[in-house]
């Protein structure tokens, strides 16, 4: 057909599924204005250029009732959006610069001996924790199959899925209907073109209606949220179902599991003073918890993901897209990282961490509740 780009051919040049098409087609967000002999859909190049400005909306962060909005004024042609969108990126890498400067200034005033009181900290950063740090999470933050797996597992036959807490979208399953909420602007930015619909709301105070969904599921998050307890009843209140990946305390000794915390950074311990005990998580939604075993070649980078492969932990990338570093603050973290690197270097390391070298997999604390 004359001018026109089979379904198949868009979604491979915008880098979204053919699933997604659809979607947009059936919701009537960019419906393609042709149909082949064999009756496929065929995109126009008007067509190509509306999807253009709803992938971009949609990788800015803004949801498909928002875009839907943004695309359909009529009073706003083609190059309105690409000086709007431009607008928007251009105040994105304003607020990261903004951000940047904002940390050079703390991490200067800490290396002075000077208290930065916690009013200073949100002013100097005006954004929650993962605003701060959730612009690393791309690089190393990716979905690790086998931890998938195990999750996937425990969905069971669930159709209707609620991510609480979602971040960039890791763990979603491709083939359930998922709705995602992510309190955080920057993580909500950060998901794929195609993904599952983001909600902008917290744990503790879900927006839907009792039971409306088969399962809600949240991964590595309940340790970030203000009360775990309240965020994980509001899962048991609008799912029938639960399912939760986090950490558990309860073992004695349990800051000894990882070389990590156990020879570097001890204040990993007072990071997680207030969680919850997994018994009291469990407690809360009536779940039974079994482990999840880290492989040693982890795609995820969680704080744990390396226990077989140290030197990772001396990339600031890498720490970037952990949690736990920003928590610690960067006296302990300059320390721990120096420390770990003084061992590899001459080998202290690997004499007193040589029964790792052999294995395929670690339980350092991992558990998913299922209720």
């Amino acid at each position: 057909m004359e001018d026109h780009w089979t379904v198949g051919r868009v979604a491979e040049l915008a880098g979204v599924s053919v699933r997604t098409l659809h979607h947009y087609d059936e919701i009537r967000l960019v419906r393609p204005s042709a149909r082949t002999v064999a009756g496929y859909r065929a995109y126009s190049a008007g067509d190509v250029e509306r999807l253009r400005e709803v992938l971009a909306y949609r990788r800015l962060g803004f949801g498909l009732r928002e875009v839907a909005e943004l695309v359909g004024d009529p009073s706003t042609d083609a190059i309105a959006h690409l000086r709007r969108l431009r607008g928007l990126l251009l105040e994105r890498r304003d607020r990261a610069d903004a951000m940047v400067a904002a940390i050079d200034r703390e991490l200067e005033a800490r290396a002075k001996g000077l208290t930065v009181t916690p009013e200073e900290q949100l002013e100097m950063l005006g954004a929650r924790l993962y605003d701060a740090i959730g612009g690393a999470y791309t690089a190393t933050r990716r979905t690790e199959p086998r931890i998938a797996a195990q999750i996937w597992d425990a969905l069971g036959d669930a159709q209707t899925v609620l991510n609480v807490g979602a971040g960039t979208g890791s763990y979603e399953p491709a083939d359930r209907d998922v709705i995602a909420v992510e309190p955080s602007a920057v993580m909500r930015g950060q998901r794929p073109p195609g993904s599952a619909p983001c909600v902008a709301a917290a744990a503790e105070s879900l927006p839907f209606e009792d039971h409306s969904f088969d399962v809600a599921m949240a991964v590595s998050t309940v340790h970030h949220w203000g009360d775990p307890i309240a965020g994980l009843r509001e899962m048991r209140r609008v799912a029938h179902r639960v399912v939760v990946l986090t950490f558990d305390t309860d073992e004695p000794g349990w800051q000894d599991r990882f070389w990590l915390t156990r020879d570097y950074l001890p204040e990993f311990a007072a990071v997680l003073a207030e969680f919850p005990s997994l018994a009291g998580m469990a407690d809360a939604i009536g779940a039974r918890a079994e482990p999840v075993p880290i492989p040693w070649d982890c795609a995820d980078g969680l704080f744990e993901a390396y226990w077989r492969r140290p030197a990772a932990y001396l990339e600031d990338h890498v720490r970037r897209a952990m949690s736990v570093w920003t928590r610690v603050g960067p006296k302990a973290e300059q320390r721990a990282v120096r420390s770990l690197s003084d061992d590899l270097d001459s080998g202290r390391w690997a004499e007193r961490n040589s029964d790792l070298a052999d294995l395929d997999a670690a339980d350092l604390g991992l558990r998913l509740l299922i209720a």
